[in-house]
């Protein structure tokens, strides 16, 4: 559009230089003197002055003007003044169109001047730049259109692109969902099968055991659908909330003796009792210990802390693991996200865990912190503000 509207001025200019050279031509011939070299300046974008060599009357100025403008194609509004050499002014300041015969006087008098003809005449086009515009309004109009269908292009293959991302994220959740419940369900079917032995009775410790593993991938069975299903409920803004006083150490104590060898712990915080949902908080808790032991090496030890900060109670899980790009902080909170590490996948999961945990601190309107480096492990924070217990 702008080099149309240059290749338009440079068009007008062009013209509007002939006409009125063809102009100064009449006018030295009509008045007998000799033919100017160059005859027409160029002061302004939309101003020219004109050397006649002798006086000029306005009225066959005017008649020739509209008759060069109209031959050259100039449709326009302009503005005449003729120079007065014996009072050094412009005089005859006079608005003229070649769209109609109206005429009105127009000011001249912050006109240029020039020294280098005695005898002149300028001419002002004080609508430029609406006469270019009009001559484009074509081309606005099709700019536009092709501006608004690029858009809906745009519009169109974002929502394809977005569609194909989560259709691959629903293919992902699916797999690892179906992974994470078949290995509960086979230890679970293994368990039955070595309890239906007859020779199984005779060993009381054994039947202890295969006992408690059904007992224990029971429970890890029912807390992934509670945090599927919570997770659909956060989505619909439905998280049931009970909200009791906790002691907090009392709960992380209790959550981490499943996993007292792999954990390293420290509650040093002053006031531990925190406003929370009793569930919802050990969920929390066990999201952050899960992860923090699935992506630290075997033999790490795990660290959980409680400390002061301010009028807060903060919970510190520190794994061992290769830790977390910047890159790809802000989006493991998302939904189904998980860190891609090119071709290994020895750690299997929803993609919904660290999702679930921010939903539960934004219910509690706690915050969430994450400090994390590539190869130095990652530190996640909870914020809880202090309350004092009734």
């Amino acid at each position: 559009m702008k080099k149309t509207l240059d290749l338009r001025e440079r068009q007008f200019n062009q013209r509007a230089h002939v006409a009125l050279q063809d102009v100064a031509e009449e006018l030295t011939r009509i008045n007998g003197v000799m033919q100017i070299t160059n005859p027409v300046e160029q002061l302004s974008p939309d101003y020219f002055l004109v050397n006649t060599n002798s006086t000029t009357q306005p009225e066959v100025l005017e008649h020739f003007l509209k008759d060069s403008f109209q031959k050259h194609e100039l449709i326009t509004d302009f503005e005449v003044g003729i120079y007065d050499c014996t009072t050094d002014r412009l005089r005859y300041g006079m608005s003229l169109s070649t769209r109609n015969n109206d005429k009105t006087p127009a000011p001249t008098a912050d006109w240029i001047k020039t020294d280098k003809y005695p005898y002149y005449f300028g001419i002002r086009f004080p609508q430029q730049r609406e006469y270019l515009a009009g001559d484009l309004q074509g081309w606005i109009w099709s700019s536009g259109l092709v501006l608004v269908a690029v858009c809906f292009f745009a519009y169109a293959l974002f929502v394809i692109l977005r569609q194909k991302q989560l259709s691959e994220i629903q293919r992902d959740f699916i797999n690892n969902m179906t992974h994470e419940l078949q290995t509960p369900i086979s230890t679970i079917r293994i368990a039955a099968d070595v309890l239906q032995t007859p020779a199984i009775t005779t060993q009381p410790e054994r039947h202890k055991r295969y006992v408690q593993i059904v007992q224990e991938e029971i429970l890890r069975l029912q807390r992934q659908v509670e945090m599927v299903l919570n997770m659909a409920k956060a989505e619909r803004k439905k998280l049931a909330m009970q909200v009791e006083w906790l002691d907090a150490h009392e709960v992380i104590s209790a959550m981490l003796r499943p996993h007292q060898h792999k954990v390293q712990v420290q509650l040093t915080a002053s006031a531990p009792y925190v406003h929370a949902d009793r569930i919802h908080f050990g969920n929390l808790l066990n999201n952050l210990v899960d992860n923090a032991i699935k992506y630290s090496p075997a033999d790490a030890v795990v660290s959980i802390r409680t400390y002061d900060r301010a009028e807060s109670l903060v919970l510190a899980v520190r794994d061992q693991g290769m830790g977390i790009a910047p890159e790809h902080q802000k989006k493991i909170f998302e939904k189904f996200y998980r860190v891609p590490y090119g071709n290994v996948h020895n750690v299997k999961g929803f993609g919904i865990g660290l999702s679930y945990v921010q939903q539960i601190v934004k219910a509690h309107r706690w915050k969430l912190e994450l400090d994390s480096a590539l190869g130095e492990g990652s530190e996640f924070r909870v914020i809880i503000p202090k309350h004092q217990k009734p």
